[in-house]
């Protein structure tokens, strides 16, 4: 099928030629779908000389297979989708018709009736309209990825009467938008397959562990926040400013920041109990005690079998023992659970306790507690020993070398730096590798300050209560004061409320102790 020709402004206008490379350009320069078909529509009303338009896109998506709408809800207005006016791909309709055969199609509803769907399609988006466009847009392989449909609602133009090979022109932009349309769309699908992918990676890293569920999707939160305050903050942070690619930037950063946690052992990074290791070994310590507890009863039995006169005095003994007995126990019990600092007489009382002996199945005698259990039990603070902390650490790393690894296009490049730098402090103490302040970018100190509350404020941590905002923001305050956290953006995080407005949607109320941060800054 031939196609019609372009109005004589594309044929006879010296201009003509400049304009359509300044819109080859424009097109070329959109970032999201509606803003480039907008681009479109707009050129091709003015050189077709079209009352309004609109394109239809082909998309396989939880309606079926089909073409979705890009109108304007009014004249003047960018172009949106418009879902109601989806079109399955075995419809009998004008629009898929061309999408299905590839070729232009004119049609002057005064020569030939149309399709009820068409009929009602342009009674509400073009009123009064007289003729109708469409015309196929491909991709850059030469397949069909949707339609432009164009109205004229006042007197039909000489050249939809008439079809030529004069339209070469107007073809070839056509051509171009259709494959900046692909490009786009290729580029849409790679982003959206991306940030799947991190998601998906995150939530795998919080579902390894239970007891740090969901820090990887909060975390990146409480940055975007604080970010956002930064860049509306007109003081400290003036010159601090996200362009779009910027801000996408960070969030890849912030949901990657523990990507390294996939390499630590579960033993380690699920170690709820000083005692923890494939499950918690207090009951293997209490089992030992049981068996001392029925020593002392048999003891108690025996003696009195022998010395009858002196059953009082023994039973006395007796109870005083197995109190003793289960006073231990109950204390070794509460330091298993690490959630609080550990004074140097209750780690002597652990090596008094482990000093004891019992007689295990095979009649041998052994310390009440093994060397390493003294170990853990007497880690000061935490449930972590010094060794499994550099393991937990390590993850850092790891986090380094993986992103450190993957080929960042330019606009991704500092994703590594961001969330590499989560557990450096100002002062060039923290890892993994011992920054200080002015060797850090203002995301990855942002990034910094996010990972310490969401880890202070965090509900699933086994071995402490929840904190509240007064005890959270107390040791946020004293991190400053020792040069842990940026003092600036702690400042900022305390004036611009983030830690509330955070605070509202994702911790319990009882946690949402202060209103006013003031006596914090």
């Amino acid at each position: 099928m031939s196609t019609p020709e372009p109005d004589t402004d594309l044929r006879d206008g010296k201009d003509v030629l400049p304009r359509l490379l300044r819109v080859a350009q424009h097109l070329s320069e959109q970032k999201d779908v509606p803003r480039l078909m907008d681009a479109l529509l707009r050129e091709a009303r003015f050189l077709c000389k079209a009352d309004t338009g609109w394109v239809w896109l082909y998309r396989d998506n939880h309606q079926g297979e089909g073409l979705f709408c890009l109108a304007s809800p009014e004249p003047g207005m960018a172009v949106r989708e418009t879902p109601a006016l989806f079109r399955p791909l075995d419809g009998s309709g004008l629009v898929e018709a061309c999408f299905a055969d590839g070729e232009p199609l004119t049609v002057v509803l005064a020569d030939r009736p149309v399709p009820e769907a068409d009929a009602a399609l342009l009674e509400q988006l073009a009123p009064g309209c007289l003729a109708t466009q469409l015309w196929p847009l491909y991709n850059h392989e030469g397949r069909v990825t949707g339609v432009m449909q164009l109205a004229y609602q006042s007197e039909v133009p000489r050249h939809l009467q008439r079809l030529e090979n004069g339209h070469l022109i107007f073809q070839s932009l056509l051509t171009y938008a259709g494959t900046a349309l692909s490009n786009l769309t290729q580029v849409q699908d790679l982003k959206g397959l991306l940030d799947a992918f991190i998601k998906v990676l995150a939530q795998a890293i919080d579902a390894k562990s239970p007891h740090t569920s969901a820090h990887c999707q909060r975390v990146p939160v409480i940055t975007e926040l604080l970010a956002q305050a930064a860049c509306d903050d007109q003081d400290q942070f003036a010159d601090f400013s996200l362009d779009e690619d910027g801000w996408y930037e960070l969030h890849v950063a912030a949901w990657l920041h523990d990507c390294g946690k996939l390499a630590t052992p579960d033993s380690v990074l699920d170690k709820s109990t000083k005692l923890h290791t494939l499950h918690d070994r207090i009951d293997e310590v209490a089992s030992r005690f049981a068996v001392l507890r029925a020593e002392i009863c048999f003891r108690y039995e025996r003696e009195c079998l022998q010395t009858p006169h002196l059953e009082p005095s023994l039973r006395e003994r007796m109870e005083q023992e197995i109190s003793d007995l289960t006073g231990d126990l109950t204390f070794l019990e509460r330091i298993n659970r690490g959630g609080e600092a550990m004074a140097m007489e209750d780690q002597q009382r652990v090596r008094n306790i482990a000093a004891r002996r019992w007689t295990d199945a095979w009649g041998q005698s052994k310390p009440l507690l093994t060397d390493n259990e003294v170990e853990n039990l007497c880690i000061p603070r935490g449930t972590l020993t010094p060794e499994e902390r550099q393991i937990i650490n390590g993850h850092m790393d790891v986090t380094l070398d993986m992103l450190g690894s993957l080929p960042f296009p330019p606009k991704l490049r500092q994703v590594p730096e961001y969330a590499g730098g989560h557990h450096e402090k100002m002062d060039g103490t923290g890892f993994p590798l011992g920054l200080k302040r002015e060797q850090m970018s203002i995301p990855a100190r942002i990034m910094a300050i996010a990972d310490v509350f969401e880890a202070l404020t965090a509900k699933e941590r086994p071995y402490k209560t929840p904190l509240k905002l007064s005890e959270a923001l107390a040791i946020m305050q004293r991190m400053r004061d020792n040069d842990h956290l940026d003092p600036d953006l702690y400042q900022l995080f305390i004036h611009s409320r983030v830690w509330r407005e955070y605070g509202e949607k994702h911790l319990d109320p009882v946690q949402l102790d202060v209103d006013d941060g003031a006596g914090f800054l």
